[in-house]
């Protein structure tokens, strides 16, 4: 199994350990930033989407001119942008990049934040949109002639692609932890994300997933994508060191009153996991999740560079083949991986794939059956 490590990208020097005013894109620090994710190793980086923040097509138009290896996740919501303009932009930027393009389809999971840029649809409709977009994406990329299309939610008439995307298509995404979401991800989707929970509600999402896949007669499962919040260090006393450090400034960054519980059911999971226990399996790590009300891909995994390396395979074992890692101090982070984790994973795939030589037996000897 081929194994593939993602982190996301950063536009400006802030984190969660050192968060800064502002939300200014630093062009000479998105620059630096992308060097580091070549240099470290990293196969995908991930640009993230938010009501507030930048385009994360804009920011991944200019990476494809910074970067020269590492293929663009593009996170996207299909309420912000008609699908037959999405799947033009989408191919603009595979050509930019020279076939480096993805795309990660977020159906929404909190009524507030879809309501700012004017998505009143319930959870069940949100999902139905996702499926009926990704099939026009595809669709897009793909005929010749000009196509018409009437369904729920989008409408169009006599459409012709004559742009598309260097290998014929782009792969596709998708994210979710309900019974909605496997369905409509496990028939439809290249790539399926899941947030770091512990080792058997992953598979049993994994499962789901797999259900989804055979109740549409597919052949196959989309790949698996998992995400973590490495904390490394040289020595275990000084990984949790660092981890209660970390768990202390998010904890002391927080302002105002409570946050109201998490409406996504991913979030939902992973406060369920805190609440169940600090430390799960080999090296997840929870009450980070907890500190941030689960706001995103927010567990641990916490230890020396084997530990963690460890922890990860273990997920691989279970059938994930893309493993999305950052950190609390961005670009720091960054480099510690690509030092001291990666390395160690990949070594690891690299020897199972290739174990060692069993010697033959002398000439003239008798092989003995037991």
């Amino acid at each position: 199994m081929t194994v593939e490590f993602v982190s996301q990208v950063h536009v400006r020097d802030s984190s969660d350990l050192f968060p800064k005013p502002g939300n200014d894109i630093d062009v000479p620090f998105l620059r630096r930033y992308a060097d580091a994710l070549e240099e470290a190793g990293f196969d995908y980086t991930l640009v993230p989407y938010g009501s507030r923040g930048f385009s994360a097509l804009g920011v991944a138009d200019a990476l494809s001119q910074l970067t020269e290896r590492i293929k663009l996740i593009v996170a996207l919501r299909p309420n912000i942008l008609h699908p037959t303009a999405a799947a033009q932009a989408l191919a603009t930027l595979d050509q930019l990049s020279g076939g480096r393009a993805l795309v990660h389809l977020i159906s929404g999971g909190n009524q507030a934040e879809q309501a700012r840029q004017g998505d009143f649809l319930t959870k069940a409709e949100r999902y139905e949109r996702t499926a009926e977009f990704i099939t026009i994406l595809r669709r897009a990329w793909t005929e010749a002639g000009p196509w018409s299309h009437d369904g729920p939610f989008f409408r169009f008439d006599d459409l012709v692609s004559e742009f598309k995307p260097v290998n014929g298509t782009i792969p596709i995404s998708f994210g979710g932890s309900s019974p909605e979401a496997y369905r409509v991800g496990g028939a439809l989707a290249d790539i399926y994300g899941l947030w770091g929970e512990p080792l058997a509600d992953t598979a049993e999402q994994i499962a789901s997933i797999t259900a989804g896949a055979q109740a549409a007669g597919r052949d196959g499962i989309p790949r698996i994508w998992v995400t973590f919040r490495p904390i490394i260090a040289p020595t275990e006393e000084q990984a949790w060191e660092k981890a209660h450090t970390i768990l202390g400034a998010l904890k002391a960054h927080r302002t105002g009153a409570a946050a109201p519980p998490p409406e996504n059911a991913g979030s939902q999971r992973l406060l369920a996991a805190a609440a169940a226990g600090e430390l799960h399996d080999r090296a997840l790590w929870t009450p980070v999740a907890a500190a941030t009300n689960a706001q995103g891909a927010s567990t641990a995994l916490v230890g020396t560079p084997e530990t963690v390396a460890q922890a990860i395979l273990d997920y691989v074992d279970l059938g994930a083949s893309i493993v999305s890692i950052r950190g609390y101090d961005n670009l720091n982070d960054v480099v510690d991986y690509g030092r001291h984790l990666l390395p160690l994973v990949r070594a690891e795939l690299a020897r199972r794939a290739d174990p060692p030589l069993v010697p033959s037996p002398p000439a003239g000897s008798v092989a003995v059956g037991v």
